[in-house]
């Protein structure tokens, strides 16, 4: 699919199909609409009145064109009030057209949509997001892949021409999501700890990153008693896997973004039982894939940022080697963890990669993870939780999310509520009580940062969606990729 960036007036344009966004105090035609109209015989004109089109946010009408038209579709979609139209507004309008025309068998789409905020960089670049995500489909399971032959393959952004580069950086931020999107919709048998390291390898090759990738052996010697504790009860070897992103010269900030990386969760000797999910535990290393999402679209786009981008990647499995309730580990900075419930795995293995990440004096760190169900019954499906003690980066996040619309709220870091975790026998154990359990999985990941700005989100409900939403289709969603590269980007310049 290609995309062009120009200013043919939308009464001159040819192709399959041209899509035009409408206020919700619009649909009365004036101006250059009203001349569209007269130019395509009134169809604007009947279209509205046939559908009773009234702007509404994301609604959308189409029809044919007369025969002789240079144009044979015509599609509406409607962006609601016009003060209250945000830069997602337009990515899930472009989303909403690019489904249609799909659907309608249009090769070629001109889309004209509003610029939001004087800002028509920003505006190129939600729309070509909406179209790409959109129209992504996963087939490589599949016996029989969809025919191509009648897919959107030319896109044209009307009034928007200089916009190349916002284009090119929508390409590159889509392919992290869409790696994203793939690596967490595979199946376990597919994506391994060892094919996640293979996914790590191709990275760094592809757009020059340094990788590191420390066997058991090299975690041993470094102390990762949690993370390997995990991976005891595992045949696949564990991988904890360390790209770094550095730019030429002097970096303005150095970051570091930790993923969770189970490929499965059986929940240990805490098994999961029917009913509870457990078909859907290939999802569990969400935070590791979207952290290699992330990594691919910084190796890419090039800030002038250091990063650093950490998972340690394993399976959570049952055998005569498992972890056992009632043991008691001890992470890489010397602290003791009593096991009350074999299921709270994935924090054991973002302890060591936490302090693993300080240790190398970064500026701030945030860890993503589909940590806990708790988060899901606190927010829902499409709200992640972040958790941080630290006001300027939690601020950062917030904004880069919002600039995403990849919805995120903060939680509160209770303290008191460790108290639940305390054990008689060891620093802490793994599990507080039920109530408030996102809040002490947050706590336990606190105890592994000593100093350095930090921020946990829990991703364990917008990781995916069980039908299709905005600009995501059902199955994975690539969340939070987009809010990363948002929040990396705009750190070279807030440093």
């Amino acid at each position: 699919m290609e995309f062009q960036a120009i200013d043919t007036p939308r009464w001159d344009w040819a192709g399959d199909a041209l899509a035009i966004g409408v206020f919700e105090d619009a649909v009365e035609l004036t101006g250059d609409l009203a001349q569209l109209d007269d130019k395509l015989g009134g169809t604007l004109k009947e279209l509205i009145a046939e559908t009773e089109f009234k702007g509404d946010v994301s609604s959308s009408a189409s029809t044919r064109v007369g025969s002789g038209s240079p144009i044979r579709k015509i599609i509406l979609v409607g962006l609601g009030k016009p003060d209250a139209l945000q830069l997602n507004t337009l990515r899930r309008s472009a989303a909403v057209i690019a489904r249609l025309g799909k659907k309608e068998k249009c090769k070629t789409l001109g889309i004209s949509l509003p610029v939001w905020n004087d800002d028509p960089a920003a505006t190129a670049q939600a729309i070509a997001e909406g179209v790409q995500l959109a129209l992504h489909q996963d087939n490589r399971f599949k016996s029989e892949a969809e025919d191509n032959g009648t897919a959107v393959q030319q896109v044209d952004l009307l009034g928007l021409a200089g916009q190349d580069a916002a284009i090119s950086r929508a390409q590159a931020i889509c392919a992290g999501v869409i790696l994203a999107r793939e690596l967490v919709a595979a199946p376990p048998n597919a994506c391994t700890p060892v094919t996640m390291a293979e996914t790590a390898i191709a990275i760094a090759s592809e757009h020059d990153l340094q990788l590191e990738i420390l066997e058991k052996e090299q975690c041993e010697q470094l102390g990762m008693g949690a993370f390997l504790a995990v991976a005891q009860g595992s045949d696949m070897p564990p991988k904890f896997i360390h790209l770094t992103y550095k730019p030429e010269g002097t970096p303005r900030r150095k970051l570091a973004i930790i993923g969770k990386g189970l490929t499965f969760d059986s929940g240990g000797l805490n098994i999961k039982v029917a009913g509870s999910g457990i078909e859907m535990m290939k999802t569990d290393m969400g935070g590791a894939a979207a952290t290699l999402g992330a990594a691919k679209v910084i190796g890419q786009l090039k800030p002038d940022v250091e990063v650093h981008f950490i998972s340690a990647v394993t399976e959570n499995m049952i055998n005569g080697r498992a972890m056992r309730p009632g043991d008691i580990l001890k992470a890489s900075n010397g602290k003791t963890i009593e096991v009350n419930n074999t299921d709270a795995e994935g924090r054991l293995t973002l302890a060591d990669a936490l302090v693993f990440a300080e240790k190398l004096g970064v500026d701030a760190i945030v860890d993503l993870a589909t940590l806990t169900g708790a988060c899901v019954i606190a927010l829902g499906d499409n709200i992640a939780g972040m958790w941080s003690p630290d006001d300027a980066l939690a601020d950062r996040l917030n904004q880069a999310s919002l600039q995403a619309g990849e919805k995120l709220w903060r939680m509160p870091l209770e303290e008191k509520y460790f108290e639940a975790m305390k054990s008689p026998i060891a620093d802490m154990k793994n599990t507080g009580s039920r109530a408030g359990g996102a809040i002490t999985a947050a706590l336990f990941l606190k105890q592994y940062v000593k100093e350095t700005p930090w921020a946990h989100i829990d991703i364990a409900g917008p990781v995916w969606a069980d039908k299709e939403n905005g600009y995501n289709n059902a199955g994975a969603t690539g969340y939070p990729v987009r809010t990363l590269v948002n929040w990396v980007l705009a750190d070279q310049n807030n440093s």
